[in-house]
């Protein structure tokens, strides 16, 4: 395992005290303070919790943060603590990345907040400073804007928005995390920190023993998040966090099989810096074991892994069959279906076949009854008329007849008229003829009624001129 200069460890141990500052070749790198410990892999996100109330005036709030133990990351939870003396200030500790591992830079109270990586802690640690408070007059004076002051009377305070009111984000800086940088004015303030006080300790301690606040096992949420009192986890003062941080999730700190390969390289990493510091006696057993531990953690994680892919690889074939038969259940179903279709439209065809042929019987029933009706209705017809003629006949043959007699006569009188008037004439002209033969001429000419060619003649006709 290759280890940073940057991150070679002075004083071994867990604790929160003050590390001597190790200056690094890389002209990148800063001045470190922190208690010799690099991980592998990467703490979970800031989870997401709500500050408790302050316990009593002079309190300071000391963000949580995760830390490395036996079981991997552990949270160990925020809490008010009073400062070790007037005027100074907490500035939280935090995770650095750099060549490839994760480096674990202590806390430390001074008279000015230092560098704690751009992590966002919030409830005044945004990132850089301090918004919570500061000292005036040997007083503390609270902002009410990020500071929970609900069930104490504090007189000493002010009211001033600030960004980052709530906690979240990465827990480390660097490549995958924030890329904050600190100022000269931060490095000074590390170079004359001061460690953490008994409360704090006790704080730590009582968050490393206690299985729940296990990365591994809360999954990045842990049960208490923050408390009043350092070291009290239970009772009103102790808060639950209300989410894990966003990606935690999918954080290498929440699986066991890669914590597990991460402790195997951290113990063989300890044993190497050990031996190359001088500071204790090789121990060849020791590395060896180390040695072992890690092959054996490296031989748990592909088995790991590839139990994950045999399993991913299940999960896969059965998703394809559950596929394969939800496809073979929806053909079965879109033949039922077409069946039923099928079978729907045959009987509606008979239905339709059924109601034409019984429509064409009561059509071919109506049609019958139509001509029986007229069968029925035309003898009575025929006769009828048949015996109107007969009745007819005599009346016109009596009509012809009354018609004819008067013809008759008149043909019968027309002949003895003209015979009458032909034989008149012949009688009157017979004595004029031979009596006077020189006037018959002109008389003939004036017999014909009233006013001929003669001045004499007149409708009298031939009587006054035999006078």
């Amino acid at each position: 395992m290759r280890l940073s200069p940057y991150f070679i460890p002075v004083v071994l141990g867990l604790s929160l005290g003050v590390g001597v500052p190790v200056a690094t070749p890389s002209a990148n790198a800063y001045v470190a303070v922190g208690i010799g410990l690099s991980v592998p892999i990467a703490p979970p996100p800031i989870p997401v919790y709500e500050q408790p109330p302050i316990p009593g005036p002079g309190y300071i709030w000391t963000p949580g943060y995760w830390a490395w133990g036996d079981a991997g990351y552990y949270w160990i939870p925020g809490t008010w603590v009073e400062p070790p003396e007037v005027g100074v200030l907490w500035t939280p500790p935090y995770w650095g990345f750099e060549g490839g591992f994760y480096g674990f830079h202590a806390g430390y109270w001074g008279p000015t907040v230092g560098f704690y990586g751009g992590i966002n802690y919030g409830f005044g640690y945004g990132g850089f400073g301090f918004d919570g408070g500061y000292w005036r007059g040997g007083a503390f004076q609270y902002n009410r804007s990020v500071t929970n002051i609900r069930n104490v009377n504090i007189t000493n305070v002010y009211n001033r928005r600030v960004v980052n009111a709530r906690p979240g984000g990465a827990a480390f800086n660097g490549a995958g995390g924030t890329r904050a940088r600190p100022t000269p004015a931060q490095l000074a303030a590390a170079r004359n920190g001061r460690e953490a006080t008994q409360a704090q300790i006790r704080n730590r301690d009582a968050a490393r023993g206690d299985p729940r606040m296990a990365a591994t096992a809360n999954h990045g949420r842990p049960a208490v998040a923050a408390t009043a009192r350092a070291g009290e986890f239970n009772g009103s003062g102790a808060v639950a966090a209300r989410a894990a941080g966003r990606g935690a999730e999918r954080s290498a700190a929440v699986r066991e099989d890669a914590v597990r390969s991460a402790q195997a390289r951290v113990r063989t990493g300890e044993a190497a810096n050990a031996q190359a510091r001088g500071n204790v006696t090789p121990n060849h057993g020791a590395a060896a074991q180390a040695r072992t531990d890690h092959a054996s953690a490296r031989g748990q994680e592909r088995s790991a892994q590839g139990q994950a892919g045999a399993a991913a690889n299940r999960q896969a074939a059965e998703a394809r069959s559950e596929r394969a038969r939800a496809h073979t259940a929806q053909g079965q179903a879109r033949g039922t279906a077409n069946h039923q279709t099928a079978e729907a439209r045959a009987q509606h065809a008979q239905t339709r076949a059924a109601q034409n042929r019984s429509g064409a019987a009561e059509h071919r029933t109506a049609a019958a009854q139509q001509r029986t009706e007229r069968t029925a209705r035309a003898p009575a017809q025929h006769t009828q008329p048949r015996m109107a003629q007969q009745h007819a006949q005599p009346r016109m043959q009596q009509q012809q007849q009354q018609h004819a007699q008067p013809r008759m006569a008149q043909q019968h009188a027309q002949p003895r008229a003209q015979q009458a008037q032909h034989a008149a004439p012949q009688r009157m002209a017979a004595p004029a003829q031979h009596a006077a033969p020189h006037v018959a001429a002109p008389q003939q000419h004036a017999g014909g009624g009233g006013g001929g060619g003669h001045p004499n003649a007149g409708g009298g006709g031939g009587r006054e001129q035999h006078r």
